[in-house]
């Protein structure tokens, strides 16, 4: 619904007394109206259309990866999964969920890791691979030190159910991303990954 009221120029409140006669209309016409808008995207300063990112709407790179000795240690993901994403980048998303499900209880070490030495950091490579992620600034810590961006050295996980877990802000970002999870639960286990991006 349109309403369109009217107003006054700030140079007519003289004419509109009647004080002055001039040639020009002193009213304007003042649309009021709710439009909604729906923003997808921008053009970027090369002139290339950049569509806005969406949130993912289901977990995504689910992967197992079988008979994990005690101690041993894996990589999430690993390779391309049905999805297409590998590896995981966080460009434009602020927030993950990360998803485990070990066949045996007990605890894991997960951490954040640079993503591998066979992809690119945008435009670098080769890249530090597997070494803990560091940075610093909106960490809660505004030394300027830098320090690990996620590094959670035990966590107790329930066997053969999903353990979600929300990362926010950490990671944001991060354009070559895995976790490295150690599986110190005290025998051999299966452990099924899954990750979720958050804009």
């Amino acid at each position: 619904m349109v309403r369109n009221r009217r107003g006054l120029a700030p140079w007519s409140l003289a004419r509109e007394a009647g004080i002055e006669s001039a040639t020009v209309d002193g009213t304007i016409e003042v649309p009021q109206y709710v439009q909604p808008t729906l923003n997808t995207g921008f053009v970027d300063e090369k002139g290339d259309w950049k569509g806005e990112k969406s949130s993912d709407k289901v977990f995504i790179s689910i992967e197992p990866h079988l008979g994990i000795a005690n101690t041993g240690t894996i990589l999430a993901p690993t390779t391309a999964n049905q999805d297409g994403t590998w590896p995981l980048n966080m460009t434009g998303y602020l927030d993950i969920f990360i998803a485990i499900k070990p066949s045996n209880g007990g605890n894991y070490a997960i951490t954040a890791v640079m993503g591998p030495d066979t992809e690119s950091f945008a435009n670098l490579n080769p890249v530090n691979a597997a070494v803990t992620l560091r940075g610093a600034g909106d960490l809660g810590d505004y030394s300027g030190a830098t320090s690990n961006l996620f590094n959670d050295t035990a966590e107790s996980l329930t066997a053969d159910v999903w353990n979600i877990f929300a990362v926010k802000r950490l990671l944001g970002n991060q354009k070559l991303l895995q976790f490295k999870i150690v599986n110190n639960s005290g025998g051999e286990s299966d452990i099924e990954t899954a990750f979720m991006r958050i804009v």
